[in-house]
């Protein structure tokens, strides 16, 4: 029998319907997949970016680290200098203090008398010369006047060698000195400086390890004393 134009509609629009859901469905597993795809196409470059963040801020604390360390560092040697350099300043003052202690000894004319003879006696042994010219201060002419005989005979008596000791009355040393002496010889071309800051300087120099002891304790870093 043939259709009637009612049927043949209804086919059609059957048809229609069928094909119009079989889009749907094919769009609705294209959007699907889009979306899927976007995802994980999302999902790796966040993690891609993630990871090259993750390693900026990784350098970055590596950066702050090091200028840390080296700002600590830094901090640590100058806070070092000042304590060296404190440390170095009170020991010159004990130095200084020691050097007006000496200008006492001076006043105590009986002490002082027996040093210079020491020191005089000592500039010969030091010399060894024929000839011997001592000079000092001017304000103690008479008192080393005093001490040369004696400490001649020191000499004597110790090397079996005679000298020709004489006292420099024209040439002096300067009243700014504590005190002490000084011996020439071969027309001043040999000199002993036997000063009483000349003898400080030389016993401090070898006291300096155990004054810094003394004063500040033993280093835990040094293992050998100058």
């Amino acid at each position: 029998m043939a259709l009637s134009d009612a049927d043949v509609q209804k086919q059609i629009k059957h048809m229609m319907n069928f094909i119009e859901q079989e889009a749907t469905e094919k769009a609705e597993e294209i959007d699907a997949k889009a979306e899927e795809e976007f995802n994980i196409e999302k999902g790796r470059l966040v993690q891609e970016q993630r990871l090259k963040i993750m390693e900026y801020f990784e350098k970055k604390e590596k950066q702050v680290e090091l200028q840390r360390r080296i700002q600590n560092s830094h901090m640590q040697n100058q806070a070092r200098l000042r304590v060296l350099k404190a440390r170095e300043e009170h020991i010159k003052n004990v130095l200084e203090e020691s050097r007006h202690k000496l200008i006492e000894v001076t006043k105590d004319h009986a002490m002082y008398q027996k040093v210079l003879q020491k020191l005089v006696a000592q500039g010969l042994f030091q010399l060894l010369e024929k000839d011997v010219v001592v000079r000092c201060r001017q304000s103690d002419l008479k008192l080393v006047e005093n001490v040369l005989a004696d400490a001649l005979k020191e000499y004597k008596d110790a090397t079996g060698k005679d000298c020709n000791l004489s006292l420099d009355r024209e040439n002096f040393i300067s009243q700014d000195k504590s005190g002490g002496v000084e011996l020439l010889a071969s027309k001043g071309k040999m000199k002993c400086v036997n000063t009483l800051e000349s003898r400080l300087e030389q016993i401090s120099q070898q006291l300096l390890p155990a004054m810094r002891v003394a004063l500040f304790g033993r280093n835990p870093n040094r293992k050998f004393d100058d």
